[in-house]
């Protein structure tokens, strides 16, 4: 995640609180579909817009989070922290790469691997972890150690592009359809620098199939919704459907409630 070093960021001055659209509805996914476009030049408005949406899927799912203890697991640069400590709850960001933290990270920012979180068993009311889930060689382990954290009853919100989508290879999709190593090579040809992200070692073919039926033999968790964070209609509905899934759903998102 970009860090930008924007005036208004962490203050909560000039802010609102959500975005105001429903979800699903066309009208949200073009409007996060156009902050997108402008990621890279526009980062602050990209995250934050993001950050809001996502704060009001937790809520829409599980209350105000205000006064409540979040653990966002891998939230880079603290867009969602922010969001989350801006709406009054007791937020706290663990992220492994110090670059990613920026010049300023967020109050309560820890590095921290997500396969071992520095907590007890149950300290959280919501376990957050916005597109990771692709970044983790095990998700498996990853996923566990979020239930771990999460107080039994608590919320878990995990959000992933699956590899099959047409963003899954991230800066150089969509040629990831033709293959890994010649979709980088392209993007080096293309901006004449490397790619960010590695197959294998920063990012992996993490699949919704699959991620699904792990979820599912669990005996700790229950799935609330499994659906596609950005799909403007159907959200659930195309999350359900094997083989098309892999491609339509774009980003995976998971709400799950730790059985009590």
């Amino acid at each position: 995640m970009s860090t930008s070093t924007g005036s208004g960021r962490g203050t909560g001055k000039g802010r609102r609180t959500g975005t105001g659209l429903k979800d699903p509805s066309l009208r949200r996914s073009v409007a996060l579909f156009r902050a997108f476009l402008h990621e890279q030049e526009d980062p602050e408005a990209c995250y934050s817009l993001l950050a809001r949406d996502a704060v009001d899927q937790v809520e829409a799912y599980d209350g105000p989070v205000n006064g409540r203890t979040v653990v966002d697991v891998g939230g880079g640069g603290g867009y969602f922290t922010e969001e989350f400590q801006r709406r009054g709850a007791h937020a706290y960001l663990f992220e492994p790469d110090v670059q990613e933290l920026g010049e300023k990270p967020p109050q309560g920012a820890v590095v921290a691997d997500g396969y071992l979180l520095p907590l007890a068993d149950g300290v959280a009311d919501v376990c957050f972890s916005s597109n990771v889930l692709e970044h983790v060689a095990d998700p498996q382990t990853f996923i566990s150690e979020m239930v771990r954290v999460t107080k039994p009853g608590g919320l878990i919100y995990v959000s992933f592009t699956n590899w099959l989508s047409p963003w899954g290879g991230h800066e150089w999709a969509p040629w990831h359809y033709f293959g890994a190593e010649r979709a980088r090579a392209r993007y080096q040809r293309r901006t004449g620098k490397d790619a960010k992200h590695t197959l294998g070692e920063n990012l992996f073919a993490v699949h919704i199939g699959t991620t699904l039926r792990q979820v599912r033999e669990r005996d700790d968790v229950t799935v609330v919704s499994a659906r596609s964070r950005y799909w403007p209609f159907l959200a659930e509905t195309v999350a359900k459907a094997p083989g098309l899934r892999e491609f339509a759903t774009w980003n995976l998102l998971l709400i799950l409630r730790r059985y009590p």
